[in-house]
This record gives C-alpha cells, sequence and structure tokens, in this order.
C-alpha cells in the first residue's frame, strides 16, 4: 500500500541506505573495516571477550569489566528477542549492496548496534573518558554500509544498548 506511512517510512530509508553506500562504498577500505566490525560484534562476542580480558588484567575493576560484559550480553540477547516479535526483513532492493552474511533475515534492531553502545557505555564508565562513544555512530553507519539494516535498526539498537548499560550500571554500583 503506497499510501501507508510504514511504506513511506521503508521508501525513505531504502533511499537513505542507497544514499550512504552511494559515499561510503567510494572510499578505499570502508567495506572492508565495516566486515571487520561485523565479525568482531557478531553476537557480542568480540565485546564480551573484550570485558573478559579487562576482568582477567584489571582486579581493581573486575565488577566493573564484568558489567561490561553483562550488559553487552544482555542488550542482545534483548535485540533478539524484540527482532522475533518485531520480525521486520533486512532491506531488500536491487541497489542496495549486502557486504557480509547475517544469522538471520531480520533487522530490528541492529544487535550488533544495541551491543556495541552497551559495551562501548560501560566502557567510557569504566575509563572514565567519553572516547570510547566514538565507536557507536562507527558501529551504527558501518552496518548501513554493509546494507544490511536501516538507518532506525540502528537508532533504535544503539538507545537500547545504552538503556541496558545504564540499568547494569546502576544494578553493579547498588550491590558492590
Amino acid at each position: 500500500m503506497p499510501s501507508d506511512p510504514l511504506h513511506k517510512l521503508n521508501e525513505a530509508e531504502v533511499d537513505a541506505l542507497i544514499r550512504i553506500q552511494g559515499v561510503a562504498l567510494e572510499i578505499p577500505r570502508v567495506q572492508q573495516v565495516a566486515r571487520g566490525l561485523s565479525y568482531f560484534g557478531e553476537h557480542a562476542l568480540g565485546w564480551m571477550g573484550t570485558a573478559a580480558a579487562g576482568a582477567a588484567v584489571d582486579k581493581r575493576r573486575r565488577r566493573q569489566w564484568v558489567a561490561m560484559g553483562v550488559s553487552a550480553f544482555t542488550s542482545h540477547a534483548a535485540s533478539v528477542v524484540i527482532k522475533r516479535i518485531v520480525r521486520r526483513r533486512r532491506p531488500v532492493d536491487p541497489r542496495i549492496t549486502v557486504g557480509v552474511g547475517t544469522p538471520s533475515t531480520l533487522s530490528f534492531p541492529s544487535s550488533h548496534s544495541t551491543s556495541s553502545t552497551a559495551a562501548l557505555v560501560s566502557l567510557a564508565r569504566l575509563t572514565g573518558s567519553p572516547w570510547p562513544l566514538v565507536g557507536v555512530p562507527v558501529m551504527m553507519v558501518s552496518r548501513t554500509v554493509l546494507g544490511v539494516h536501516y538507518p532506525t535498526d540502528t537508532i533504535v539498537g544503539a538507545a537500547i544498548g545504552a538503556a541496558t548499560a545504564g540499568a547494569v550500571h546502576e544494578i553493579e554500583r547498588r550491590t558492590r
């Protein structure tokens, strides 16, 4: 139904995705970097591994490192449940270049954006530096560059990840 608001949103997002790819894929190695981020973020494993390494090395802040891993895992799990409820399909348009395989055809929200935001917000708190937050939009854009998510998938994913990190941080703080 062309006049349906969801159809119009979908069309606008496909157009945005095509524009993003039109710019990004002209930059050397952008797709390779995006693929590397995709592999690192798959099932939140890179973030949980980073948290485990931090917990093993930094005994003084072990609880915060564990909380980072819990944030990444929990937000990823939440995104998978939401995907199964919403059931939005990944972008399908012949003008979109798909640059990486995915474990499912479901798109909303982006699990990579969700778990990466949870981990990076946790890492920013842990280190007392805002610099880890630079990685949030990088992961979000990488998912659109790879053609596997609509922009709203990544935006909502980041919001869920930030909320999860906040909740886990609060629980960790209260149970010290």
